[in-house]
């Protein structure tokens, strides 16, 4: 289960990657649940993109509402 910080991180990672300090905490969850993956921009540095899970579980949150 995610915690109310990790939720959010997930939902700006999904609305603002390039708004994500890369030294978050729950970043390094949301990485090992494979929620959220890192990819290597052309100037080399990461950023953050929300996976295929990490899509189905926000899309299963928001229909729950």
């Amino acid at each position: 289960m995610l915690s109310p910080h990790e939720f959010a991180t997930l939902m700006l990672v999904k609305s603002s990657p390039d708004q994500i300090d890369m030294g978050r905490e729950e970043l390094d969850t949301l990485l090992e649940q494979q929620l959220v993956a890192l990819e290597s921009l052309a100037t080399g540095m990461p950023r953050p993109r929300i996976t295929d899970e990490g899509e189905f579980l926000l899309e299963t949150i928001m229909r729950k509402r």
